[in-house]
Order: structure tokens, then sequence, then C-alpha cells
């Protein structure tokens, strides 16, 4: 009975600019560290392969040591692993497949499947038809030949392609390098490994694709998997089984506070998530004085706990109660600062009339402390 693990878009040697150096260099590492979880999940689920839908490099012009640090790291698994070329990484005449064939850094385990063709897998009963990108993009089905492919009897059909299943993904991704949705039916597969979505879908019984290894962008689309197909024969549908990989999870959340409870609902959330959280938090509508404070603090707390937390706060305005401005003891000129700021939020100064605020107010409430001692 072939049992494989299917995976995809590993995107090895993205950069993540957006982040502070600390937190880029520790999602960088996590992609690697996600290889060998995938080689030893492997090992644990007693797989005879390992078969990669495209996307392993994020681009051709990788260093040399990602190269070898991505082939150094699926050593964990001593069966063989087969490698398909996507749009980041397409088998073209001089490409990062070649450049790690002449670095030496392909193991022989490693197939890479380079061509149109069959990669017979025969000890594990395996027959794989590859459709690798050759080129970024492509305007016809590279599926398509896989009709034509005649395999040993007994071995079971696995086609592995990148790209875009038609009428399913076309709203959200390029309508480029495109697979027809009856592959697996046409071309009597087994089972259709593919990449290109990078979250974990289901397109009938015998297409899925995995997603990426490490979820890598704020999208809701089940990334972070790895899937283990058992087929027990040909012609048998396959049994799916949707594993978890990725070691950090991306939340991008969008909230408009109105009133107090609100605030206290997002901090409750907050606080709930994991240490491994990477957060990308945009807020608007208004709040208090009071609760700018717990909102600022609750933050500080996040920054020291998750592994990255970014919040914009340009849409929310301070909107000081009475209690607030009694509390800063702000009267005349500094009360009449006060009340132009708050009118300034609603201009084009907003942002900036909104953090001058919420300084005046931090130093107020500063002077406020000391006096009292």
């Amino acid at each position: 009975m072939p049992t494989f693990l299917h995976t995809a878009d590993w995107q090895m040697g993205r950069s993540y600019s957006r982040f502070d150096t600390e937190d880029g260099a520790a999602l960088v590492e996590a992609r690697f560290e996600g290889i060998e979880t995938l080689a030893k999940l492997a090992n644990e689920h007693r797989c005879d392969a390992v078969l990669v839908a495209g996307d392993v490099f994020d681009a051709q012009t990788v260093s040399d040591r990602t190269i070898r640090r991505v082939f150094n790291a699926t050593k964990g698994f001593t069966g063989p692993w087969v490698m398909l070329p996507g749009n980041h990484d397409a088998a073209l005449a001089e490409s990062v497949w070649t450049r790690a064939r002449r670095l030496g850094a392909v193991p022989e385990n490693v197939h890479l499947a380079l061509e149109p063709g069959v990669i017979l897998l025969e000890a594990q009963g395996l027959a794989i038809l590859c459709a690798p990108l050759t080129q970024r993009h492509t305007y016809g089905d590279l599926t398509e030949p896989f009709n034509q492919y005649e395999t040993p009897e007994g071995l079971v059909r696995v086609g592995l392609a990148h790209g875009s299943v038609q009428g399913l993904l076309s709203e959200d991704i390029d309508a480029t390098n495109p697979i027809a949705p009856d592959r697996a039916e046409v071309s009597r597969l087994d089972y259709l490994a593919l990449g290109d979505w990078h979250g974990t879908k289901q397109v009938n019984e015998r297409t899925w694709y995995s997603g990426t290894h490490e979820a890598e962008r704020f999208r809701n689309n089940d990334a972070g998997n790895a899937l283990v197909v058992n087929i027990s024969r040909p012609g048998v549908k396959p049994e799916v089984t949707r594993l978890e990989t990725s070691r950090y999870q991306w939340h991008q959340w969008r909230e408009t506070l109105a009133v107090e409870f609100d605030l206290e609902q997002l901090l409750e959330r907050l606080d709930a998530l994991p240490e491994s959280s990477v957060v990308d938090l945009r807020l608007d509508g208004a709040i208090t004085l009071s609760g700018e404070e717990k909102l600022t603090k609750a933050l500080s707390i996040a920054e020291a706990k998750f592994r990255s937390i970014r919040c914009d706060r340009s849409g929310l305005q301070l909107e000081p109660t009475e209690d607030d401005i009694a509390g800063l003891q702000a009267d005349g000129y500094v009360g009449q600062v006060i009340d132009e700021l708050r009118h300034q939020q609603q201009g084009e100064q907003s942002e900036r009339a909104r953090d001058a605020l919420a300084i005046l107010a931090g130093l107020l409430k500063s002077r406020g402390q000391e006096v009292s001692q």
C-alpha cells in the first residue's frame, strides 16, 4: 500500500523585509526547520516517498548557501523525494536547479523533475507523472500529456503539477498555468498532487493542494500543513490525512472600536493567542484616553510575548470622556489645546493630531502622578 507525503510552496530564500530584523530571521529559519519536520513526519507515517509540488525555491537567484541548506534539511528522510519546479523556480536552461547540480548539493535520493515525463519509483509502488514549469508563466495545461503517459501495471499513478485549477481559484490567483479540474479522472490518476495555492484545499476526492509547510502571509487559506496520502492499490480512492506543520500562526485582524466592551473583547482575544503568533492588527473607530492606556500596555506586553505584532492605529480616534479630561486637570490654555486636537482628528492631519493628543495626555498624567507623590 503506497503511502507518500504531499507538500508544496516552500518558497525557500524568501525574505521578510517588512518585519524587524530579528523577527524576519526567525521566520526564515522556521522554513528550514519545517523541511526537517516534513522529513520527520515522513518517517513517523512510514511514507514511501515525499512529493514536492513546485516552488521549492522563492527565486532563481537564491544564494548557494540556501540551496545547500534546503537539501541538507531533507536528510532526515532517506526515502525518495521528488521535487517539481514551479513558477518561482521554473526549470529554465539555466536555473536554480542546474546550479544545485553543479554545486553537488542534490542527494542521490532526491529526484528533480526538470522535464515532463514519468519518474518510476517501482520499489515504492509509485509512478509519478510530472508536469514541471519550464518558464514562469504558461497559458496551456501542462498536465494534458498525462493522458498519453503509460505506466507499468500495478503501480499507483500520481500526478505532480503546479498551477491554477480552472474555474476554482481564478478569483484569488493568476489565471496562468491552468490545470483542468477533471485532470485526475481524464488521465486515470489515482491522485493529483498540486502546488501554487499555498493553502490546503481539496478540489475533488483525487485532487488536492497541500499548501505550504510554513505559513508566510496573512491569508485565511489554511496554510502550514502537509498531506499524508495512502492508496491501497490502483483505482482505489485515496485516504488523505492533513498534518499541521507550521511553527508560527499568522493572524490578521481588522477591528472597529465603538464602546469600551469592544476593547475588552479585543484584549481578551489577543491575550489568548499562543506565543508563536504573528499578528497584524488594524484598528479604527474611537477610544477613550483610559482605553488608549490599556491598549498601549497590552501591545507592549504582546510585543514581548509574540513572534511579531504590528498595530496600525491611524484610523483610531482619541475621544476623551469628561472623566478623562477632569483626570488630566487640563484647564486654561492646555484645555484649549486638547479641544483643538480633538477637533483636528476630523481633518487631514488626523493621525498627527491623535498622536499629539496621546502624548499630551501622557505628559499631563505623568505630571499629575509626580505632584501626588
